[in-house]
């Protein structure tokens, strides 16, 4: 899936908190995503929580405090407090401490547990920002809220590809829950659905939903392949069901 950048698919997902390497794998080839910021904030969603997995292979919640925000778009979702910063990051020095390449990470990430952050959005882009230059992927973050496309759903992902020039819509496999694809056909617009399965190089403990922290901590440079190795493309969606799509 590695290779020149393409400059005609759209990747549009909403800002995650410490995603998953699926996350990333879809972003190997392609050189901007668009942060999906001005949809509503979904309580049970990812945007502010995820797992880490711990010394012992266990996997380990963590959760951004929230101001409730029903029907409130993502972009103004307040942090509620800040006392989760210090309680994260001991988390993650405990849970990666000892990782080969956790040293180089951790002069990355310390900056961002050490700011008060405000807006959520905020903080998953920042996170995002320095997880993407740990996997050596040059990607763009660019936010919906700016772009301000029409529509909702399959119509507003039309426009979004519309406003930045672009023919393919590359989706994770929650998408076929709502993708119209043959209203996109119709308009010249293609769609591919991207999947990751953890290759057997990962750690056994490493499963498919936590964060992809613990591929950057244990395999540092070698991350990259392993997004290689487990993700791939399909032109239509699946039959199989994965987590954190």
């Amino acid at each position: 899936m590695r290779g020149p950048a393409r400059h005609d698919v759209l990747v549009a997902h909403q800002p995650a908190y410490l995603p998953w390497p699926g996350y990333f794998s879809r972003l190997l080839d392609v050189d901007r995503l668009v942060l999906l910021d001005h949809v509503p904030y979904s309580e049970r969603g990812w945007q502010n929580r995820n797992f880490v997995t711990g010394p012992l292979g266990e996997r380990i919640r963590l959760t951004v405090p929230v101001t409730r925000v029903f029907g409130e778009p993502l972009a103004k979702a307040l942090v509620a407090d800040d006392r989760w910063r210090g309680r994260h990051w001991r988390t993650l020095r405990e849970a990666y401490g000892r990782a080969a390449h956790w040293p180089g990470l951790e002069q990355r990430l310390l900056p961002i547990y050490e700011h008060p952050w405000t807006h959520l959005a905020d903080l998953n882009q920042a996170l995002l920002a320095v997880m993407l230059d740990a996997f050596g992927l040059e990607v763009r973050l660019e936010r919906s809220s700016e772009i301000a496309p029409d529509g909702a759903k399959t119509a507003m992902l039309a426009d979004l590809c519309r406003r930045t020039g672009t023919n393919v819509l590359r989706v994770g496999t929650g998408a076929a829950d709502y993708l119209d694809t043959a209203w996109l056909t119709e308009r010249g617009i293609g769609v591919e659905v991207a999947t990751y399965h953890p290759p057997a190089a990962m750690r056994p403990s490493t499963g498919a939903a936590a964060s992809a922290l613990d591929l950057l901590a244990h395999h540092g440079p070698g991350a990259l392949r392993l997004l290689e190795a487990g993700g791939r493309l399909h032109p239509q969606a699946p039959t199989i069901e994965e987590t954190n799509a």
